[in-house]
């Protein structure tokens, strides 16, 4: 059976495990104090723009977003999110058992649009009973979206307008940004999410590390006691070098950007299969998740030979499922595939 369910099926990329292997025998202080977290954010910096931050090293995606959630946030302040957004749909409300409501809106193809974020930030703003409601301070994005989507530059710019407006953070889960930052036809790059963020996180373990996600803060009131949020939550782990050197081999030449931009021009094949074949897509999605709208059919036929993740019941006999490629993902595998999805 070849795995398309998801971005994390597999262990790390070579250089890493090399990386690993070479500095076993090696000591090193706990908690992320030692050298090769030293390194790796001074790797990571370097594609910031020269902006100051600080960049923590933290367990997996969960566990930073709720951190970073719980440290930015009074007790009754909230989130805007959209209603497909990891913490609002995956997380097993982990932000609400930090104290904070998520006020999830509809999203547009994946996204949260310009239109609620505004919406939710006057319906505060002209309440006359603010002490009876949470206040909106964060606005939670997934780069990409949870459909696979991209923001463009100029909606980030306006996003940024907004939270500047009524004074909100803009924080973004990176999860999967190298497969966002490498979309077909996007034009966004990780400068411009450093510039236009207060917060985001860089994830490793959907993008070939064995574990681990960089937090990057911008926002200097987002700093203090940031590593005592890491420990309270779960977030720090005691043997901290080992994200810290998975992440230099990762930006020391570019290695992250390289691999996977590869999972994109991988799943733009799977997605021009589909089209061909005059399979509908659920999204129009130009990174590594693709979400066909399949019959029964076609689905079981699929599923003698591959993974993948079932997603929902769309009615009328269609099934929308997910196709994900990865930094591992083999051009052989795709091949076989798109050869099969012809055939259906």
């Amino acid at each position: 059976m070849i795995r398309f369910n998801n971005d994390y099926n597999r262990g790390a990329c070579t250089e890493i495990l090399e990386a690993l292997g070479r500095t076993n025998t090696e000591s090193y202080c706990g908690y992320g104090l030692d050298e090769w977290c030293k390194k790796g954010g001074e790797e990571i910096k370097k594609y910031l723009g020269g902006i100051d931050a600080d960049i923590h090293f933290l367990t997996g995606g969960t566990q930073a977003n709720y951190t970073l959630i719980a440290a930015a946030l009074r007790p009754f302040q909230s989130v805007i999110s959209a209603d497909c957004a990891h913490i609002n749909g995956h997380e097993t409300g982990a932000v609400e058992n930090t104290g904070h409501k998520i006020l999830a809106r509809k999203n547009t193809d994946g996204k949260l649009s310009v239109a609620s974020i505004l919406e939710e930030a006057l319906a505060y703003k002209s309440s006359g009973v603010k002490e009876h409601i949470t206040q909106p301070k964060l606005v939670f994005l997934s780069f990409p979206s949870e459909l696979g989507t991209v923001y463009s530059k100029s909606e980030l710019a306006e996003i940024r307008r907004i939270c500047d407006e009524f004074g909100m953070f803009l924080y973004i889960d990176g999860a999967r940004l190298g497969y966002g930052l490498g979309a077909e036809g996007g034009d966004v790059t990780i400068e411009d999410i450093a510039h236009y963020a207060d917060a985001f996180y860089i994830g490793g373990t959907k993008c070939g590390a064995l574990f681990g996600e960089a937090m990057v803060l911008k926002n200097p009131s987002l700093k203090d006691n940031f590593r005592s949020y890491m420990k309270q939550n779960g977030a720090m782990l005691a043997k901290g070098w080992l994200p810290g050197l998975q992440f230099y081999t990762l930006f020391k030449d570019g290695l992250y950007f390289s691999i996977t931009r590869n999972a994109v021009v991988q799943a733009m094949k799977i997605k021009e299969a589909f089209k061909a074949r005059s399979i509908p897509l659920y999204s129009e999605s130009p990174t590594n998740q693709q979400f066909p709208v399949l019959t029964k059919a076609q689905m079981d036929k699929l599923s003698e030979k591959y993974i993948f993740e079932y997603e929902k019941d769309l009615g009328e006999g269609l099934h929308c499922v997910r196709f994900c490629t990865s930094w591992s993902t083999d051009a052989s595998e795709v091949s076989s595939l798109v050869n099969d999805i012809a055939g259906l």
